[in-house]
């Protein structure tokens, strides 16, 4: 039995991460829709909340072709649509880094893309030439130079994508912050994806709400900064290992912890 079947019916509002706890990439990962029909048949709300650098609409997509229903879940919060939000604030041309799928949806969405004379590089990941944060050092150091403001639209490090571990954009804009180039991140476990998340489930209180997810430096940091409980999920990108036990005290979280920590969903 998952410890998940006696959770408390306090928790009416349940944030969960994606990639890593409901899929892999490229398949659903086991005990998912069973536990989320479950979750939905004790009347709780779930608003999905990722790091993927895309709209909400492609994030659900993708999960319509993996076989998630909609009636499983009640909203999606992206990194992407805040990012999307702030780049559109922006009101000027910004450069890109990332694919060329990820560049057409910000194409569609309004943003307006040039490959010189930016003051501002919008990050959705590494492109399609190479899959080595190292290789993007003396483009970044160039940017860097120039004082550019990166836009992260993922602050993840890695994923596992079927299985692979992928560096993601906040690889990136670690180097490039590293360097002194400014960054603006998206995302978790920055607070507005929480407080949009919030909001798309009716503004329940804190005490109602329950974030799911594997990531230490972004599921659980966040949650604990936005003063809400959270289950860790042991066997995503961190491979089993437990939350350390000075996880809390580096991030001067006080004695906040995980209030379960579980293999998966199933």
């Amino acid at each position: 039995m998952n410890e998940l079947d006696r959770l408390d019916r306090r928790y009416s509002t349940i944030i969960c991460d994606i990639w890593g706890v409901v899929h892999d990439g490229g398949k659903l990962l086991p005990g998912v829709v069973e536990r989320f029909a479950r979750f939905k048949d004790e009347g709780r709300t779930i608003i999905l909340l990722t790091n993927a650098p895309r709209p909400a609409s492609t994030v659900q997509a993708h999960l319509d072709r993996l076989g998630l229903s909609r009636e499983l879940y009640d909203a999606v919060s992206s990194s992407g649509e805040a990012g999307i939000a702030g780049l559109l604030e922006l009101d000027r041309p910004v450069g890109f880094m990332g694919t060329a799928e990820d560049r057409e949806d910000l194409v569609q969405r309004g943003i307006e893309i040039v490959e010189q004379g930016f003051a501002d590089l919008v990050c959705t990941g590494l492109d399609e030439r190479s899959d080595d944060p190292a290789d993007y050092r003396v483009r970044l150091e160039a940017l860097a130079a120039g004082g550019v403001r990166m836009h992260c639209l993922n602050p993840d490090r890695v994923v596992i994508h079927m299985g692979n571990l992928e560096a993601c954009a906040g690889a990136l804009a670690d180097m490039y912050e590293a360097m002194g180039g400014p960054v603006t991140w998206y995302g978790k476990p920055h607070r507005p994806i929480y407080e949009h998340a919030r909001s798309l489930a009716g503004d329940p209180p804190l005490g109602a709400m329950l974030a799911i997810g594997d990531g230490l430096q972004t599921d659980m940091l966040g949650a604990a900064r936005f003063g809400i409980d959270a289950v860790y999920v042991s066997h995503g990108i961190h491979a089993g290992e437990p939350v350390p036990a000075d996880f809390a005290a580096r991030h001067g979280l006080g004695d906040w912890a995980p209030i379960l920590t579980v293999e998966g969903l199933a």
